[in-house]
């Protein structure tokens, strides 16, 4: 049987109601006099205040034991494909919460910001240095929103130019956002096919380019297979030669920084994800960060406002008459930034080098070691990988009858976060894994161990996988019930028992 590390402590957590008795209190509340009750509207009293009735000893230990059922990175890995979910040092977050950054506000004047606007303007020619563009705006509150930038970017451009361009070419590896943010900015999104390399088919693109219709092309290097698009440069002249413009999706970054820059490839905007490859933690809604970065053609279409710096003194430049406007509130979310910048500066350019290059090895580890085991297939074969792998778990369904999710569940059983499924929708059963540079040997051998433990399960008693979740505190969930927005009011039923079909 495979070690099972990382497994943590099954609890069948009552909710906290249930815990409750009656006449126990962990905190007291002011006696408030008749008086003073009635200074407050009685439309707005509370009457059946409803709440449970516990010490404090039972609210601590009950979220405790809540906390412990949740999976971090401080448990354990999470290999999820394109998501670059690592490991980020403890020192960023420390510097993150310090006073002079949680207690800024930028209502303040200038004369008071002047270290955070020194903050903001140094990341941001950190950022053009690495990736070869020329100026950044660091609004975008995530990657969706920084492609969203990016086309109205793009929209703005070619308005101002007096063409009618409405196209943006979108491959089919692309991340669901991209096809999404080009049509709310008001394109018609034309997709081109990934050829038998797993690349760009480049003789489709040159089919799909207009020089009437094209406003340019949404692609990420490496791209969603975790295949570096080896045709980058032709694409770039086809494009070009088009009149078009290139739009670099960062959420692959992590493949390449320090190593090769988007700018250089003849990308013209680049959007990154600072909560991937810069030393922000991300899952669950936030917080994220999504710079976007122009060649400087571009400069003056960015939101306002830019930080500029005079004569040592830094001021928030506000007269760009080409601007899209604002996309965001204020200036993006500022202890995000400061992550970004105490990351870099630590790192450095060789330590970005070197994490980039550790990613790419890790990956292509697992890849080697996961060749073999019944049941998986690695689809475009060819090229190493980059920072992550897709696997196809077609075989192991056509000939046992278990899919990537059985897959997903079983590795839940053994401890094992799952990676990233279904996704990209080219490959069939698709299952995508990212260790990134901060995952161990030892930690990647966990899941091929696992994997090859869950073949031998499946090609022997494959039932025993259509069960899984059976170690942990929820069972197998009716996924499409799970969805349903009236779960959300369901709390009766959010701890179903071992092995129920049941809502959750």
């Amino acid at each position: 049987m495979v070690d099972r590390g990382f497994r943590q402590p099954r609890y069948d957590e009552p909710l906290v109601f249930d815990l409750g008795r009656d006449g126990r209190r962990g905190f007291s509340f002011p006696d408030f006099t008749e008086a003073g009750s009635e200074e407050i509207p009685a439309r707005i009293r509370r009457q059946d205040l409803r709440l449970p009735q516990l010490s404090e000893i039972e609210v601590v230990r009950h979220f405790t034991r809540l906390s412990q059922m949740n999976w971090g990175i401080d448990t354990g890995p999470y290999p999820l494909g394109s998501c670059t979910m690592k490991y980020n040092p403890r020192l960023n977050e420390e510097i993150a919460s310090l006073d002079q950054v949680q207690m800024v506000h930028l209502l303040q004047e200038c004369e008071e910001l002047q270290g955070a606007l020194e903050l903001i303007y140094r990341l941001e020619r950190a950022l053009a240095s690495l990736t070869g563009m020329h100026r950044f705006t660091l609004q975008p509150a995530a990657g969706a929103q920084g492609e969203l930038t990016g086309c109205l970017i793009m929209r703005k451009y070619f308005k101002e130019l007096g063409e009618e361009r409405r196209e943006v070419i979108v491959p089919d590896t692309a991340h669901g956002t991209n096809p999404a943010s080009a049509a709310m900015a008001g394109f018609t999104v034309v997709e081109v096919p990934t050829g038998q390399d797993g690349c760009i088919d480049v003789e489709a693109l040159k089919g799909a380019v207009s020089a009437e219709r094209t406003a340019g092309i949404m692609m990420t290097n490496p791209n969603t297979l975790g295949i570096f698009e080896k045709d980058v440069l032709e694409i770039a002249g086809i494009v070009h030669d088009a009149g078009g413009l290139l739009y670099y999706d960062g959420a692959n970054l992590q493949g390449i920084v320090g190593r090769a820059r988007p700018g250089d490839m003849g990308f013209d905007l680049v959007h990154l994800n600072l909560h991937k490859t810069f030393s922000t933690p991300h899952g669950g809604g936030g917080p994220g960060s999504g710079p976007v970065g122009v060649k400087e053609p571009l400069e003056g279409f960015l939101p306002v406002p830019l930080v500029s710096e005079e004569e040592g003194k830094y001021r928030l430049f506000w007269e760009m008459p080409k601007s899209i406007g604002k996309v965001r509130g204020w200036y993006g979310a500022f202890p995000v930034l400061v992550r970004a910048y105490c990351y870099i500066l630590t790192m450095g350019g060789a330590g970005l080098r070197l994490a980039s290059g550790i990613a790419v090895l890790n990956a292509n580890y697992f890849l080697k070691m996961v060749e073999g085991i019944r049941g998986f297939e690695m689809p475009f074969k060819g090229p190493l990988r980059k920072h992550e792998v897709v696997l196809s778990a077609q075989q192991l369904l056509e000939e046992t009858g278990v899919t990537a999710t059985d897959v997903s569940k079983a590795l839940l059983d053994r401890g094992l976060h799952p990676p990233t499924i279904y996704f990209p929708q080219v490959v069939r059963e698709a299952m995508m894994f990212e260790f990134t540079e901060t995952e161990t040997r030892e930690s990647i051998d966990k899941y091929v161990d696992a994997l090859r433990e869950i073949s031998a399960l499946a090609y022997s008693n494959p039932q025993v996988l259509k069960r899984a979740p059976e170690n942990t505190s929820v069972g197998r969930l009716d996924e499409v019930w799970a969805n349903h927005p009236k779960t959300m009011t369901l709390s009766h039923r959010m701890c179903p028992g071992k092995g129920d079909q049941g809502a959750a």
